[in-house]
């Protein structure tokens, strides 16, 4: 008899206990908020007219390889820049970069904006320092992880130049792959938090020549903070300090608001200017969302109406650079073709100089080196600025072409009145062409929504003989 009591005792305290745990996980999923405004607002269930994009990208790719590249390769505008443009660099999806200090909430917000908690794949989070690694998270047709050397390793993407900062830094990239809607039109990068009393060293690879390669490239660059820990030391600094000239692309998101009441809310929000002001020297700042980015439902009591528009607002913002994307290829193409335009005819400007300074008697060393010590003597820069429509906000750091001429000896460059032939035309005429012309007409077709197709002639230049304005007659 006792024993059938003790029995039935047992099977109710299972059944108490299997009740208890149905209703934490009714209220756990209760707990969750609606993402379906993520959906409506990023307009995922439209229809992405891909093929279009295609067309467009093998146009823009064209133009750069007939146009562009050739100038580059001739001057080797790399070694100047350090910025090497690939297909996969062309050919990719906008980059959504997230950056700050640690523990702040980068990896719950992609959670929440992917759907992936609970996930086998879902970014790891906690309150201490849990990302360790860049994790990028692109589009694929099966969710699958990629190790760095892989991703490196295949010239199909766009990441095979972070070879250069070795095989440490490699072990700490790592990708992930998923079948998801917003992955088709966007990729995401989580970094590892900034920890304020460690130095660069101790992790093993260059952490802030890494932040800068995928800052170079980021479309849309979030800033993350912890309304409770707005610690702002060196190495933030320093990220600011790299942020310089992207300020258009930042976006300060203040995260886990709900944690706050509204009257502290409000004082972190002034102190959090206060520290940044110092750092971003523009006269429009940057704009800063206030919410709380994780799948979970708002603390109660709080501005839970006001933390939902915010959240809007910022997916507005991410929007934008979507449906954006292409024309943010094509300028940054043609951008980058105006600096390649610059340094041929500085590059060529110097090589004229040089020539015409050299005399049968002269020290070829000694007379460059005087050229390159001291440019303004020979109206190098001034010289550019006179025959042409450029900038002097545009022209490069004069300093920056002792480096360049201190590895590649002037002797090595053609001047542009001989980088012109029959079949292929004039560089300087091509890469004008694709500046004035290409470019602008292959932007105007994408607005008006028409077939982009290209606008120029092959390298033939429709069968008329090139002509050389640099040629004296």
């Amino acid at each position: 008899m006792k024993g059938t009591v003790v029995i039935s005792c047992l099977l109710s305290l299972l059944l108490l206990q299997a009740t208890a745990e149905e209703e934490k996980v009714e209220d756990f999923i209760s707990a969750l908020r609606d993402r379906s405004h993520i959906d409506e607002t990023l307009r995922l269930a439209t229809e992405d007219k891909s093929g279009d994009y295609a067309v467009a990208i093998e146009n823009l790719r064209k133009i750069y390889h007939s146009s562009i590249k050739p100038m580059e390769q001739a001057y080797k505008y790399n070694e100047l820049r350090q910025h090497e443009i690939s297909d996969g660099e062309i050919t990719s999806k906008p980059m959504v970069l997230f950056l700050g200090p640690w523990s702040v909430g980068k990896s719950s917000m992609i959670n929440y904006l992917l759907g992936m908690q609970d996930s086998p794949y879902q970014l790891y989070t906690g309150a201490e320092p849990t990302t360790s690694e860049f994790t990028v998270i692109t589009h694929g047709e099966k969710i699958r992880s990629v190790e760095g050397i892989v991703m490196a390793a295949d010239s199909s993407r766009s990441f095979s130049p972070l070879e250069k900062f070795g095989q440490n830094f490699l072990e700490k990239l790592v990708g992930i792959e998923m079948p998801h809607k917003m992955l088709e039109r966007v990729t995401f990068v989580d970094t590892p938090g900034i920890i304020e009393n460690r130095k660069q060293q101790e992790r093993g690879y260059p952490f802030n020549d890494v932040c800068q390669w995928f800052i170079d490239r980021a479309d849309l660059i979030f800033v993350v903070f912890d309304p409770t820990k707005l610690d702002v030391g060196l190495e933030l600094e320093m990220l600011f300090r790299q942020l310089k000239g992207r300020e258009s692309q930042i976006r300060i998101i203040l995260n886990k608001a709900d944690n706050l009441a509204t009257q502290d809310l409000m004082r972190v929000y002034g102190a959090l200017f206060w520290s940044l002001a110092p750092l971003i020297n523009v006269t429009e700042p940057p704009r800063v969302y206030v919410s709380s980015f994780w799948p979970y439902d708002y603390a109660p009591d709080t501005s839970r109406d006001l933390f939902k528009r915010e959240e809007i607002s910022l997916l507005e913002d991410l929007n934008q650079v979507i449906e954006n994307r292409m024309e943010n290829k094509v300028a940054f193409i043609r951008q980058h073709g105006i600096r390649v335009r610059i340094h041929g005819l500085l590059v060529d400007r110097y090589v004229q100089t040089f020539k015409e300074k050299m005399s049968y008697f002269s020290d070829p060393e000694l007379v460059f080196k005087e050229i390159v010590d001291d440019p303004d003597k020979f109206y190098i820069f001034k010289s550019i600025l006179a025959k042409t429509n450029i900038s002097k906000f545009d022209l490069p750091n004069r300093d920056a072409y002792r480096d360049f001429f201190g590895v590649n000896p002037v002797t090595n460059f053609k001047p542009l009145t001989a980088q012109c032939s029959y079949m292929g035309g004039c560089l300087l005429d091509k890469i004008e062409k694709a500046i004035t012309n290409e470019l602008p007409a292959l932007l105007s077709s994408i607005n008006s929504g028409k077939q982009p197709g290209l606008t120029s002639c092959e390298a033939t230049g429709c069968g008329e003989k090139p002509k050389n304005r640099y040629r004296k007659n």
